[in-house]
């Protein structure tokens, strides 16, 4: 080797993605709502950097940003067809954030999971360009140069995402006030009462059950205070009274985690602004209970 010569060993590439992973995880998480797709990404874009020639590469982590950004926006583009064979509502896969409250960001913006539920509207570029620049604090250049598009276009993007989520989210609350909040649904919820319910739901409060085609789970969401509140009673008898919950972190936010006989059943999650509860998530499907549950930091 020439006396300059760049380096480059399978150890100091194996760091240097150890490195960058927690990141590359987050925006491929972020983009898909998946944490089993978002792994695939992760694993794809290693094989991908060990079959690069990396004394080629300037900055390892904008390689490896860039290769993940890109696949992350392919699969989502196939994801969404699937997705429209799915049966019932899709919500995003439940992640634990204890041990990493960003999930490799700047900032905890986009993992929420009523939030990504709200991502899943934009096409993936889209997506992407508002999870770089507002999760990752990526300028926009540097966006452009990942998506192969101009600066200007980037900037519209952006601009285009966060006004789609301004119109369609309210103003979120503390995480106090958050936990406050779930804590008196989840004790009228168990009850049945009605009238505690309809204090705390918004009036246009949606309701989301994702079973994945399980029986017993509602196939369409339900909307309006006054259905779900209703919803809600007529279900606590069946489900509550064997039901054991614990607290748990979701996606940067307190949730309740539901077991029944010690297996996982369910995870609620809600989404609160100051004029109360106005989504509700039921993570059902097994597969994705049983990612979440792994997840967790005992």
């Amino acid at each position: 080797m020439q006396a300059g010569a760049p380096r480059d060993t399978l150890a100091q590439a194996t760091k240097d993605f150890i490195s960058a992973r927690p990141q590359l995880f987050g925006i491929a998480y972020r983009i898909l709502g998946s944490t089993a797709e978002a792994e695939d990404v992760v694993q794809e874009t290693w094989l991908r950097w060990q079959n690069t020639d990396r004394t080629a590469v300037h900055e390892s982590a904008a390689f490896l940003t860039t290769v993940t950004t890109r696949l992350a926006i392919n699969l989502a583009q196939s994801a969404r067809v699937r997705r429209e064979t799915y049966v019932g509502p899709w919500l995003p896969e439940p992640v634990g954030t204890g041990q990493d409250p960003y999930l490799g960001a700047e900032r905890a913006e986009a993992l929420e999971l009523a939030v990504l539920l709200l991502l899943e509207k934009l096409n993936p570029v889209e997506r992407a360009a508002y999870v770089l620049r507002h999760a990752f604090d990526y300028p926009y250049g540097r966006i452009a140069e990942m998506l192969e598009i101009t600066e200007a276009n980037t900037r519209q993007l952006v601009s285009r995402a966060r006004k789609h989520l301004a119109a369609e989210r309210r103003e979120r609350v503390s995480p106090a006030v958050h936990r406050r909040m779930l804590k008196v649904f989840l004790s009228a919820a168990r009850t049945g009462d009605l009238s505690v319910l309809e204090d705390v739901l918004t009036a246009d409060v949606v309701s989301y059950s994702d079973g994945g085609g399980m029986r017993g789970a509602s196939r369409i969401p339900v909307v309006g205070r006054d259905r779900v509140s209703r919803y809600l009673v007529a279900f606590a008898p069946r489900f509550w009274p064997s039901a054991d919950t614990r607290w748990v972190e979701a996606n940067g936010r307190p949730a309740v985690l539901v077991s029944s006989g010690g297996k996982a059943v369910a995870l609620l999650s809600v989404g609160v602004s100051a004029e109360g509860i106005d989504r509700i998530l039921w993570v059902l499907n097994p597969d994705k209970l049983s990612a979440y549950v792994a997840s967790l930091v005992n």
